[in-house]
């Protein structure tokens, strides 16, 4: 009858309704963080986008290396994962993909640490460049205390 199609349409809208609230919800809150991946292709562009000094550059280059040593010590741990792990079983595969992504965020982690070494070591004024690149992307900042704001006396008024 009529009256039940509409209470099932009602019924739909309302499910539909808190499923959207539930997912904006989830989107919100895992908001991706914002990084400067200094592992990656970019340094050129990281020290012009926020004019780093040689100190700064320097010290990048250094947090850089043992990056990327830290990311091919990772991988390798990942490529004898796939060699030597069974895979023959849903169980089996299913042990290896939880492996595998504690692995994967062994990288990101380090990948995380990277950013906050060099975050530190930012002024005042790099710092907040950092963050309206972030809002301006809609990423979370890593919140860090930029060296040169860790010993400054805020007036609380």
């Amino acid at each position: 009858s009529r009256r039940q199609r509409q209470m099932c349409i009602r019924d739909s809208l309302k499910t539909l309704g808190m499923f959207l609230t539930f997912f904006l919800c989830t989107f919100l809150v895992r908001a991706q963080e914002c990084t400067l991946d200094i592992g990656g292709k970019n340094t050129d562009t990281l020290t012009q986008v926020f004019q780093m000094n040689q100190e700064q550059i320097g010290q990048m280059e250094s947090w850089r290396a043992e990056l990327n040593i830290q990311i091919k010590m990772i991988e390798e741990e990942i490529q004898k994962l796939f060699d030597n792990h069974p895979q023959s079983t849903p169980e089996e595969l299913t042990t290896l993909a939880g492996k595998y992504k504690v692995l994967q965020q062994k990288i990101v982690d380090a990948s995380k640490a990277a950013d906050k070494k060099l975050l530190s070591v930012f002024n005042a004024k790099q710092y907040e460049r950092y963050i309206e690149l972030c809002h301006e992307a809609m990423r979370k900042p890593i919140q860090v205390v930029p060296v040169a704001l860790e010993n400054t006396v805020v007036d609380p008024e």
